[in-house]
């Protein structure tokens, strides 16, 4: 996928000629960016939880790619991985080091889903964490045919790019310009998937907008809510038995996720859409390419 530079240019000088209502919040704030700091209490807590976590339903064997979020390696999915791995999954990890923009996701990212395919015999399932489950969900799109299940956990597909902390450090590793993105490309990604999906996130996230983390309504697909920071997501017993149970459901299939007694305090499915001040912010964006 190509880069516009002159898309980029133009959204650069609507933002500065033309008067607009304030923009929604870029990013979650600097109080919950601070309470990240919380992450390796929640990871604490698997502890007393695993007793809990192993009552999840077991799994069929089959196949997963967990993806890491920006800046981070396969060792930052190891307790989910191994989680799943007690449950019956064959868990696989990326397997690639370099954080890619996203106009390369269809020379390295869908390669990796094949390789793994191969392995497999057959469908697979992706799960994302931030920036890892933009990753699955557009190896998804461009691939339907080999994926069973997507799961993204913090994952700011929708809306605005920019609605969180990360996206200068991002541009300065891929050397994309979120402007340049082609708008048609921002468009699709806000649109629901061809496979079954779920996106976890958490309100408290300190890292990524939770607006811009959730699904627009779809038969298979649905939204969930944890208490939670960002970092310590793949730490968190709620999010972790969530998608133990979402993996579990048969090919094909998708039935609206029921919590367990222990987790109905603080598991919430919805909202389907994101506010409304997020869906225009990021309509005006994908227009003038900003």
């Amino acid at each position: 996928m190509r880069e516009h530079g002159a898309v980029a240019e133009l959204g650069g000088d609507v933002d500065n000629e033309k008067p607009t209502p304030p923009r929604p919040a870029k990013s979650p704030g600097l109080a919950y960016l601070m309470a990240e700091a919380r992450a390796p209490l929640e990871a604490a807590t698997l502890i007393p939880s695993w007793p809990l976590l192993m009552r999840a339903p077991r799994g069929d064997g089959h196949h997963i790619v967990a993806i890491p979020p920006f800046g981070a390696g396969d060792a930052f999915t190891t307790v989910m991985r191994s989680y799943l791995g007690r449950l019956g999954y064959t868990v696989h990890p990326w397997g690639r080091s370099e954080i890619l923009a996203l106009h390369r996701l269809s020379t390295v990212a869908v390669k990796r889903l094949r390789e793994v395919v191969r392995e497999a015999g057959g469908q697979i399932s992706l799960i994302g964490h931030s920036l890892g489950g933009i990753y699955a969900r557009e190896v998804a799109r461009a691939a339907p045919e080999h994926v069973r299940r997507v799961v993204t956990v913090g994952s700011p597909f929708g809306g605005d790019l920019k609605s969180n902390v990360v996206w200068p450090m991002y541009e300065a590793v891929t050397g994309t310009r979120i402007r340049s993105i082609p708008p048609e490309f921002l468009a699709r990604m806000n649109e629901p998937l061809p496979v079954p999906s779920t996106a976890i996130y958490s309100r408290s996230d300190g890292v990524v907008a939770w607006h811009s983390c959730i699904d627009e309504e779809a038969p298979d697909a649905e939204n969930i809510e944890v208490p939670g920071s960002h970092i310590g997501l793949l730490h968190n017993p709620a999010a972790l038995y969530i998608i133990a149970d979402r993996l579990a459901q048969p090919p094909h299939t998708h039935e609206p996720f029921v919590p367990p007694p222990w987790l109905r305090t603080v598991a919430r499915t919805g909202p389907w859409r994101r506010p409304r001040a997020a869906v225009k912010q990021g309509a005006a964006d994908r227009k003038s390419g900003t």
